[in-house]
């Protein structure tokens, strides 16, 4: 895959997860601990007497997740540099065992009034789990350099 300059975007363009993520209850009690200590992210009986009926993922895990799916699907030359999260939703729980990709659309792009060797992409991305749940739904800016 190439590297992505802002000139290579386009509106309507979409980009599909290269690899899944696979999550693991090790790694949602791991960081919960860490990050959101919170007993729905960290014991599974806990869990089953809470909202959410189980050990469920904390959402910034979920983002994060999404995070390293994005920057491994769409390489932009010099590093995905985030320009701000309008939207970020929360859809469904992530548990043990979940299987997770994204699809991401290009919804705009427009070269940078303060930066003028950079634009400005906004995407739309969609988390989906192997039962093809959308878990996560989120908006997205991120600056793409301009070719010089």
């Amino acid at each position: 895959m190439s590297e992505l300059y802002f000139e290579d975007f386009y509106v309507g363009q979409t980009f599909h997860s290269v690899v899944t993520a696979k999550v693991t209850a090790e790694e949602i009690k791991e960081f919960g601990q860490k990050y959101d200590p919170q007993p729905f992210h960290l014991d599974e009986a806990a869990g089953e007497g809470s909202f959410f009926k189980g050990l469920a993922a904390s959402g910034w895990l979920t983002a994060a997740i999404v995070m390293r799916l994005r920057v491994q699907s769409i390489q932009v030359v010099g590093g995905m540099i985030g320009a701000g999260v309008e939207e970020m939703r929360w859809t469904e729980p992530v548990r043990p065992g979940d299987t997770i990709r994204t699809e991401i659309e290009v919804a705009g792009v427009r070269q940078s009034t303060s930066r003028k060797d950079y634009g400005i992409v906004r995407t739309r991305t969609l988390a989906y789990n192997q039962r093809n749940e959308v878990v996560l739904r989120s908006t997205v800016n991120f600056l793409a350099p301009v070719k010089s």
